[in-house]
């Protein structure tokens, strides 16, 4: 049976317990939160076990296990450091690290011992993004000239977030939302997807703002809107948006040279994928009403009821660095991703008015499909 362990017992690890009990061969060491008191409600409530210390965590700890870091984001770099160091495997909750240089040490440092290093989110692993990958392979629409990924969340600073609880009673994060950004907690839900199709970004050219002041948290508020255009070595020119200021819109397009591809639902797994196809009637030129749905033959993967704003298994990332160590394959979600993905991320959350053109450093290679989407 394969490990894991949980650092951080915040909001989002309730959606990780959820996802975990859809696959019964892989189980829980232990957890551990500095918080004493909500380490104990979490626990009590799951029925798995506490560790008092982060020594007790890792004392046992099998070397294959793959060590969950859910804490906060400014922690992640001190936490996903300390895990390596210890030995072991690591996926993090996104980013990897809040700078450039912090992700390229821990990339160094994940190479140097032979360690895996992954980062949320794991969704290009789910159903929608392969499917929809699988139809661009396989050319549905014909040769994608251009994409265009939404992914804005409604005006948020006015949404009732204070009441906003996971299944444990653990609140909403909303000052480290603020103070962290859209931009990073967001844009890997859709870079993910098109990293995982066509590889590496070449080029960044974003612009970032903070347009809704007075929000409610310390210090500096990060960037709440950021426009990307995403020049891939291997792809199409892509733009992506993220944002808590315009309505609510998850949808993703990819427009080929006989149609348009779309997806409404970022984080839903089992979102559907459609496909209109181009024509001229008389003089106009139109995408046809009626969307043909685009599927997969056969069964893809454990799924999870909806909670919230999202219906996906989060232990998809886990489960394939656990599943690739048990076949003794290279994981889909390398190292080079990970690193790759952060640099692409913060480009477009720091571009600010003037940065221009940002020439990216770090590579990665698209992701290999699942077995179900090949």
């Amino acid at each position: 049976m394969s490990v894991i362990a949980i650092i951080g017992c915040g909001f989002v690890a309730d959606l990780y317990m959820r996802s975990l009990a859809t696959f019964p061969d892989i189980r829980l060491h232990g957890v551990f939160d500095i918080n004493a008191a909500r380490l104990a409600q979490f626990c009590d409530h799951w029925k798995v076990p506490a560790k008092p210390s982060y020594e007790a965590l890792l004392d046992g700890l099998p070397p294959d296990a793959v060590i969950l870091n859910l804490t906060n984001p400014s922690a992640h770099y001190e936490v996903n450091r300390a895990c390596l160091e210890a030995g072991h495997h690591v996926y993090t909750e996104k980013p990897l690290a809040m700078e450039v240089a912090q992700a390229k040490t821990l990339y160094d440092l994940a190479e140097g011992k032979g360690l895996m290093l992954a980062s949320a989110p794991c969704s290009l692993l789910g159903e929608a993004a392969q499917t929809l990958g699988h139809a661009i392979r396989t050319g549905v629409a014909g040769t994608p000239r251009a994409i265009y990924a939404e992914l804005d969340d409604g005006f948020v600073p006015q949404a009732a977030y204070r009441k906003w609880l996971s299944e444990t009673g653990a609140p909403w994060p909303y000052e480290d939302e603020f103070n962290v950004g859209c931009t990073l907690e967001h844009a890997g839900y859709y870079l993910g997807w098109l990293m995982s199709w066509f590889g590496s970004v070449r080029t960044v050219v974003a612009a970032s703002a903070e347009t809704i002041p007075d929000k409610i948290g310390k210090g500096a508020m990060a960037p709440d809107l950021s426009v990307a255009t995403l020049f891939f070595e291997n792809g199409p020119v892509t733009r992506l948006t993220c944002s808590i200021v315009a309505p609510h819109d998850h949808q993703i397009r990819v427009f080929g040279d006989g149609g348009v591809l779309q997806c409404k639902a970022a984080w839903d797994n089992s979102a559907k994928v459609r496909f209109s196809k181009r024509m001229t009637i008389r003089r106009k030129l139109l995408e046809s009403p009626l969307k043909k749905r685009v599927k997969l033959a056969g069964p893809t993967h454990p799924k999870v009821a909806r909670w919230g704003a999202a219906e996906m298994n989060f232990m998809l990332g886990p489960a394939e660095m656990l599943q690739s160590l048990v076949e003794d394959r290279p994981c889909r979600l390398t190292n080079e991703f990970a690193l790759h993905m952060t640099e692409v991320t913060l480009a477009m959350q720091t571009a600010g008015e003037m940065s221009g053109a940002q020439a990216m450093t770090t590579r990665c290679n698209p992701v290999e499909p699942m077995p179900w989407a090949k």
